[in-house]
C-alpha cells in the first residue's frame, strides 16, 4: 500500500495524475463513446448469428455488418429504441430476397436475422412443401440430395435447393428429407407489413408463427444484411484458444456478400 501511495504521489509531481489530466481523459472517452453510438445508428452495425435459422447462408458465430441507412430510419434504429421517431423516416422499401436484421413482434426487444418473403398485400402459402406466393408456386431446383446442417444443437438430413423468388432473387434454401412443412392456411400480410422466413425451413421460428413472430411491422426493420467479417466455429474451440484457430476460424466466410 505504500508503494502505491508513493507512486501515486510521484505521477502527481510529474504533473501526469491531476484534475486536468483526468478531465481530459473523461472528455476523450465521452467523444469516442458519442461517436461510436452515431456510427452503430445512423451508419453500420455488427451481429452476430446466434442460430442456425438462416443455414445454410449463415451459419453459426458468423458476424456481419448491417446498413442501418438502407430503408431510413425509426425508434429501433437507435440502442435501446428510444421513442424519437412515432414513424419510420427517410423510408426505401426493402426487396423481397433481403435478408433483414428486424426487432419482433412479440416484445419489441429481441432481434431476428431472416429473409423477407411477402410484402404488403401477398398471400402466402405452403402447399405440399411448396412456397405460394399470390398463388404462384416459387421455383426451387434440387442442388443436393443429402446434405447435413445444424437445426439448434442437432444435426439434421436435408434437401438443398436453390429458390428464385418472383423478382428474379436467387438463393439457397434446405428442407428436411423425411419430414418437412407440409400445408398451411394463407397468410395475408397487411399494409405496412412484411413476411419473413429462414432458409433453413424446418428450423426456423419466422412469420409463420403468429404468436411469437408473426407480420413484421416496417418500424421493426434494423437494417439490411451485407457481408460476413468473421466466422468461427465455437464447437471446434474458443476464439481465445490461439492454438486452434486453423480450425475454428472460417477462413473462407471473412467479407462474403450475404445474398
Amino acid at each position: 500500500m505504500k508503494k502505491i501511495i508513493q507512486l501515486l504521489l510521484q505521477l502527481y509531481k510529474r504533473k501526469m495524475f491531476n484534475k486536468k489530466f483526468i478531465i481530459e481523459n473523461i472528455k476523450t472517452l465521452i467523444y469516442a463513446l458519442i461517436i461510436a453510438v452515431i456510427i452503430r445508428s445512423i451508419f453500420i452495425q455488427p451481429f452476430y448469428i446466434p442460430s442456425s435459422s438462416m443455414e445454410p447462408n449463415l451459419l453459426v458465430g458468423d458476424r456481419l455488418f448491417v446498413t442501418k441507412y438502407s430503408y431510413g430510419y425509426s425508434k429501433h434504429s437507435f440502442p435501446f429504441s428510444p421513442p424519437i421517431f412515432k414513424n419510420r423516416i427517410f423510408f426505401n422499401e426493402p426487396k423481397r430476397g433481403d435478408v433483414i436484421v428486424f426487432k419482433t413482434p412479440a416484445d419489441n426487444r429481441t432481434d431476428y436475422i431472416k429473409r423477407l418473403v411477402g410484402l404488403p398485400g401477398d398471400n402466402i402459402q405452403f402447399i405440399e412443401s411448396n412456397l405460394y406466393i399470390n398463388n404462384n408456386e416459387i421455383l426451387k431446383s434440387k442442388i443436393a440430395e443429402t446434405d447435413i446442417i445444424y437445426c439448434g444443437n442437432k444435426t439434421i438430413n436435408v434437401f438443398t435447393f436453390e429458390e428464385k423468388l418472383p423478382n428474379g432473387k436467387l438463393h439457397k434454401t434446405v428442407y428436411l428429407r423425411d419430414f418437412t412443412f407440409q400445408n398451411s392456411d394463407i397468410f395475408t400480410v397487411p399494409e405496412d407489413h412484411y413476411f419473413f422466413l429462414g432458409d433453413n425451413r424446418d428450423c426456423s421460428k419466422d412469420s409463420r408463427f403468429l404468436t411469437s413472430v408473426g407480420y413484421v411491422h416496417q418500424n421493426n426493420l434494423v437494417g439490411k444484411a451485407q457481408f460476413i467479417f468473421f466466422s468461427s466455429d465455437r464447437s471446434v474451440g474458443s476464439f481465445f484458444k490461439f492454438w486452434k484457430w486453423n480450425e475454428s476460424i472460417r477462413f473462407d466466410r471473412f467479407f462474403k456478400n450475404i445474398i
